[in-house]
This record gives structure tokens, C-alpha cells and sequence, in this order.
């Protein structure tokens, strides 16, 4: 059975919940970024440095390691924003790090979790002054609300402003939105409605109109493609792991995306009971514990158009200060092109990427970040970070 709730490749299994981080192929310009999330239990840490897993991963004749890791080794705290409204209560999970600077509020792509972002938050925040506050948006991860069906743009970006305004208050710290993919476009959506009220930056990545409009015509024979279970965590960390740039991602995200797969049961009209899922006379059978998606993005179509449709324009007539990092320039469209050539914002091209350039390439897309916030005077560095200005 799948479910819708989580960010990261959803598996659950044996009672543990854990998330994969899923990209797209490399080169897609596939608009949505596929993942899923659960919940984790207990587990046993691999506390290595990104550079160890890096080395460890391709050291010849060494086994490759495709155990989970928890969220708390990238951030420093996790918190349920609880949003009341007239028609009841809805929850919000949150992943947090930092205690001073400009607050980046990180929104993940379709399909993803907040611990897209895991690698990612461990690379910013060891470079600049900031806080993290990473978000599972509705129908995903651990977001609890009570229709996660409804993905439209208008509905997320204001559940946005809502938990920055349950977050804050009145008085909300200087916040900057940065977006992948399906988050980016909320960002947008949310920055243009003026849903954060101190916003001071806003970032896409790897999210252009054009190309998102012309690839929605195969991300549903894109998704099709995707395995639907997974015999293990380990097994969707595997799959995951093949051809990433960036082996730690898939260890760190696969809490968000997958889940373990649900027996049904159904009294038919005799009151007897039938199960969907498993042979009564395998025994072997009903010992396994697949693990599937947590989200059934083929079912989220009639949002898409809405989430990109017009994106530049709203891009380009944000008055605050823009940042749009891509996996190619080919990628842009015509109005971003002309936006760009005009210097209505900064733009970084982050070669040898797949879609969810932030899993990809964790450290180059927060030097760009770090960067343009440095620029910017919106913070400073920390560590001895020395930035180098691109050209564009």
C-alpha cells in the first residue's frame, strides 16, 4: 500500500520506518525530485566525515555500506509545528540546526523529505552563520494534515507562511527560502504572496519553467520505471546509490521516502478476509517486509501545471534578491535567458549534477549559498570560508 507520508523514498519494514533520498536520472530535466521518508527507530550510527564516506565507498576491494543513518547526525534537532485553523489542527515536522543568523527555510522537491536537505545543512552551516529549519511539506514525511491530498501551490505556500508565522510570531527573523524542484516553485508562490514577511533571498535549484512544462509529458512513464517495493532499507539505499555523485546522500535521506509496506484486509460479502498483499499458504512469503513509497506522486498530476506554469515571470518580479543554480544551462528558458542577461539575478551553473543538485553535490551548492548570502552582507563567514564570486 502506499502511502503519502513522507519527503524521501518512503520504505518501511520490521516496524522500522527510514528514508532514501531519491534523484532523478542524471541530466533529467524531470521537474518533480522523487523520495520519501519514515519514521526512525533506533539504529546503530556510522558517524563518518563526508570525506570518510567518500573515501570508504571507493576504496578497491572494500564492500560497499548501504546502512541507514538518523537524521541527527546532519541536524541538531527535530520538532512537530503544530497550525490551527478553524477547521482544526494540522502538524508540521521540522529539522533544524544553527542558533544565530538569517534563518534558510528549505523546501524539498515532489516525492523528497526535509532530509534531502541532511548533507546539505552539515555543509552551510559549518561555512557561514545561519540557521537551518528544514520542512516536510504536506503529503509528505512526517507532515500530518488532514487533507495531504491536496498539493496545489496555493495551499502549500500558504502552510509556509503559516508555520514561519507558528514559528515566529509577529517578529520572524530575516528568512530566505530556498527551494528544489517542486519546493523551489513553492517558494516562489509563497514569496510572491508575501507569506514571509521578512523574507530577504530567494533561491531556486534546478527548477525552470520551460523545461519543468516539457517534462511533464514523461515523469509518468518516468515514475512507472521506478522499482515499487524494496526488499530491505539497505536494498533502496543500493538502488539509490547507483551512478550518485554523492554516496552519503542515499544513507542519510532514505528516512523520508519509503515506508514499509501495509497488509490490507477486506471482509468480503461472506465475512471472510482477504489479503491483498500476501499468499496465506506462503509462510515464507508473509515473513517479508517490503518497502515501498511513501507518496504516489502519478496521483498528484493535476497540480503540476500549477506548481510551474508562469514560474519565471513570478521568479523575475520578486523584489528581493535571487539566486537560481542549475545541473545545466540548458535549462533556462526564454524569459529566465533575458531575466538573466539583465541581471535581475545570480545564477550558478553546478556541472556533473542530476536533478536534486543539492544531493548530488552537497558542498558545491552550499558554497553558492554561502556565497550569496556573503554578497549580499546577510551574514558572515565562519571556519575560514574564503568565497570565490562567480561570473554570473
Amino acid at each position: 500500500m502506499l502511502r503519502s507520508a513522507a519527503p524521501l523514498l518512503i520504505l518501511r519494514g520490521a516496524g522500522l520506518e527510514l528514508s532514501l533520498v531519491v534523484s532523478l536520472p542524471k541530466r533529467s530535466a524531470a521537474p518533480l525530485a522523487l523520495a520519501s521518508e519514515c519514521q526512525p527507530e533506533k539504529q546503530i550510527l556510522h558517524p563518518l566525515s563526508h570525506q570518510e564516506n567518500l573515501a570508504q565507498s571507493h576504496a578497491p576491494g572494500r564492500k560497499r555500506d548501504f546502512s541507514p543513518v538518523l537524521w541527527s547526525q546532519y541536524f541538531e534537532s527535530m520538532e512537530d509545528v503544530v497550525v490551527e485553523n478553524e477547521t482544526g489542527k494540522d502538524t508540521f515536522r521540522i529539522y533544524k540546526s544553527g542558533s544565530e543568523g538569517p534563518v534558510l527555510l528549505l523546501l524539498h522537491g515532489g516525492g523528497h523529505s526535509a532530509l534531502s536537505w541532511a548533507v546539505f545543512t552539515s555543509a552551510i552551516i559549518s561555512r557561514i552563520q545561519c540557521r537551518i529549519v528544514a520542512l516536510d511539506l504536506r503529503g509528505h514525511g512526517e507532515t500530518k494534515v488532514r487533507n495531504p491530498e491536496d498539493l496545489s501551490a496555493e495551499t502549500m505556500s500558504k502552510d509556509v507562511g503559516n508555520v514561519v508565522e507558528a514559528l515566529y510570531g509577529d517578529l520572524p527573523p530575516p528568512i530566505m527560502l530556498i527551494g528544489h524542484s517542486m519546493g523551489g516553485a513553492i517558494a516562489v508562490h509563497t514569496a510572491v504572496a508575501n507569506l514571509v514577511p521578512s523574507l530577504l533571498g530567494l533561491c531556486m535549484i534546478d527548477v525552470v519553467e520551460g523545461t519543468a512544462m516539457d517534462a511533464l509529458n514523461s515523469m509518468q512513464n518516468f515514475l512507472r520505471s521506478r522499482p515499487k517495493t524494496f526488499k530491505s532499507l539497505e536494498n533502496a539505499i543500493e538502488w539509490r546509490c547507483e551512478g550518485a555523485a554523492s554516496p552519503e546522500c542515499p544513507k542519510a535521506i532514505v528516512e523520508g521516502i519509503i515506508e514499509e509496506e501495509e497488509e490490507e484486509e477486506e471482509d468480503d460479502e461472506g465475512g471472510g478476509s482477504v489479503n491483498k498483499r500476501k499468499k496465506e499458504d506462503d509462510t515464507e512469503t508473509k515473513k517479508e517486509h517490503l518497502y515501498t513509497w511513501r507518496i504516489e506522486l502519478a496521483k498528484t498530476e493535476k497540480y503540476w501545471d500549477g506548481w510551474f506554469r508562469g514560474l519565471s515571470n513570478l521568479f523575475l518580479s520578486c523584489p528581493t534578491p535571487k539566486l537560481l543554480l542549475l545541473a545545466g544551462v540548458d535549462r533556462l528558458d526564454k524569459d529566465l535567458t533575458i531575466g538573466q542577461m539583465q541581471g535581475k539575478f545570480q545564477m550558478q551553473v553546478l556541472p556533473q549534477c542530476g536533478h536534486a543538485v543539492h544531493e548530488d553535490a552537497p558542498d558545491k551548492v552550499a558554497e553558492a549559498v554561502a556565497t550569496f548570502l556573503i554578497r549580499h552582507r546577510f551574514t558572515e563567514p565562519i571556519g575560514g570560508f574564503q568565497c570565490v564570486f562567480p561570473a554570473c
